[in-house]
């Protein structure tokens, strides 16, 4: 699952600790979902979603491999 969660926090100049923070997990945890080494719960996607006021799909797509 392919995310654009590094693009998103660039553009609101924030830390992966201020994200972390906000989200309750990690830097850490937001590291490795940024560099697709961890599949994140939904809990956490929807979480992170509201963080960034946008919807799951905008963050979140899946690649080829996941719909097989």
């Amino acid at each position: 699952m392919k995310n654009t969660i590094k693009v998103e926090r660039a553009r609101r100049d924030m830390t992966q600790q201020q994200l972390a923070d906000l989200a309750g997990v990690s830097r850490q945890t937001i590291n490795y979902i940024e560099t697709q080494h961890y599949m994140p719960s939904a809990a956490l996607v929807l979480k992170i979603s509201e963080i960034f006021d946008m919807t799951v799909n905008e963050l979140f797509t899946l690649e080829e491999s996941d719909r097989e």
